[in-house]
Formats: C-alpha cells, sequence, structure tokens
C-alpha cells in the first residue's frame, strides 16, 4: 500500500463508505520498504505488537547500519541480534543513543513510544557461565519488549543445591526459561519444581558427544516434565520473546476479563 492507496482509504473512512475498523484492519497489512537488500516490515509492531528484529549475522555492516536508519526514522524500537563490537560501533556512529550488551551480542534503541509495560516476571535460568551469552540474549530480548525478569545463573545439576536453593525465588515468576548445554537436564529437574510455563533453550556447550547443542536438544525435546517447550540451539532471542508473547497473552485476556 503506498501513500495515494493510503490516501484513498482515509477519504473513504471520511465519506463513510467504509468503517474505521475495517480500514485499520487494511492498515494492519500495509507492505514492507524495499531496500534492494531488505524488506523492512514497517508494521510488524502493528500486527505482532513488536517491531521487526534485525538479525545482524551475515549481513554487512553496511547494511545493519541502513536498516537501522530507516527504523529509527520511523520510530520504531531497535534490538539487533547477533551483532559484533564492529557492528555495533559503525550504529554507535550515526546513533550515539545505542546501547551495546556484549554477552547478549544486542544492540537496543528506545523507539518513539517506549514499549507498554507487561505485567508478569519472566525468570532465566542458565546451567553454567558458558550459558550466559545465550540466557542473557533472552534477557536482553524479553526487557526490550517491556518485560521484567530476574536471572538464575550458573544453577546446573552438577550441583543442584544451587537450584534448590532458588527454589521460592523461581515460583514468583511467571514463565521461566532455561538454558543449558551438555546434556541438557537442567530443563527437566525446573520443570518438575514449578507451575508455570518453561521455555527450554538447549546451548551448543558441551564436548564433543553434545554434538554442539543437539545433545541437549534432544533431552529437552524428550523431557519427562510436563509443561515444558523447546526453541532452538542457542536461540535466546527466540526464547525470549516467546516468554513475552505469553505475557502478553496474559494480558489481553485480563482485558477481556475486565470488559462489562
Amino acid at each position: 500500500m503506498n501513500h495515494q492507496q493510503v490516501r484513498e482509504l482515509l477519504k473513504a473512512v471520511q465519506a463513510g463508505t467504509i468503517t474505521p475498523e475495517e480500514a485499520a484492519e487494511r492498515l494492519r497489512h500495509m507492505p514492507f520498504e524495499d531496500l534492494g537488500f531488505a524488506k523492512l516490515d514497517h508494521h510488524r509492531a502493528l500486527r505482532c505488537g513488536f517491531p521487526e528484529v534485525i538479525f545482524c549475522q551475515g549481513k554487512t555492516v553496511e547494511q545493519v547500519v541502513t536498516i537501522v536508519g530507516r527504523m529509527v526514522e520511523h520510530g520504531h524500537t531497535i534490538l539487533a541480534t547477533r551483532a559484533g563490537p564492529e557492528v555495533y560501533e559503525a550504529v554507535r556512529a550515526k546513533h550515539p543513543q545505542a546501547v551495546y550488551h556484549p554477552s547478549a551480542r544486542a544492540i537496543v534503541l528506545a523507539g518513539r513510544e517506549p514499549c507498554e509495560p507487561y505485567e508478569g516476571l519472566i525468570g532465566i535460568v542458565s546451567a553454567g557461565t558458558s550459558d550466559q551469552p545465550v540466557a542473557e540474549e533472552a534477557r536482553i530480548t524479553a526487557e526490550t519488549m517491556g518485560c521484567r525478569t530476574t536471572t538464575f545463573y550458573d544453577v546446573g545439576v552438577a550441583g543442584i543445591h544451587r537450584l534448590l536453593a532458588q527454589q521460592q525465588a523461581l515460583s514468583q515468576a511467571t514463565v521461566i526459561i532455561v538454558v543449558a548445554g551438555m546434556e541438557g537436564a537442567l530443563a527437566s529437574v525446573v520443570g518438575g519444581l514449578v507451575d508455570m510455563p518453561v521455555i527450554a533453550v538447549p546451548s551448543s556447550v558441551g564436548y564433543g558427544a553434545s554434538f554442539r547443542g543437539v545433545a541437549p536438544l534432544l533431552t529437552m525435546l524428550n523431557s519427562c516434565a510436563a509443561g515444558v517447550g523447546v526453541v532452538n540451539i542457542d536461540n535466546g532471542f527466540g526464547a525470549g520473546y516467546l516468554a513475552a508473547m505469553i505475557l502478553r497473552a496474559g494480558r489481553r485476556e485480563g482485558a477481556r476479563k475486565e470488559t462489562p
């Protein structure tokens, strides 16, 4: 939908030939901006609740900077994942307000309007310190989307008393993300201790027979604990995004109950 089509749509609303609700539904599906190397979905937030996220891996520095610039012009909140320091420095040169989270490899720029905070709390658990970068990607993603988080790092099953000491605090969360490599048993253990959804993230941390995350992936998929879902290997972003959507769904359901 181009500018002329938008004007025609607004004129139709003014003339009363379509309702504002029908116009809003059409606007939900407005197309993208074609940059030649990328097609930016500027209305992702309208449809899905959060703007398009930039996955930097495989893109040139110039491509990322161009995408960020166009999104900033539209007032979007920026979350760029898998971004190296050289990408951040190039982005910061154009946008000094950009914030870099080295462990998560994520760049964040606040949008024109801050994200509406979600009710609830996301607990983020990592088995070992080596799993922390994936856990941090989940944390930054969730917080950028307006969620509160709390972290429980280095509480793997090799020293399970460390996890059990946090059981009361874990029970305060609304949804829990568990990041683990090696054999990935931590997700099942956490799932057996809590009464909220658990999002399991297999990490590629481990010796050879962990097959760079395949072993924990299979363990998590075969979890005997009910209520455990699994995202892809090292996909902290996907886990953080899913957790935020769970909180968002809860907010929507609460609003429906409050409507007379």
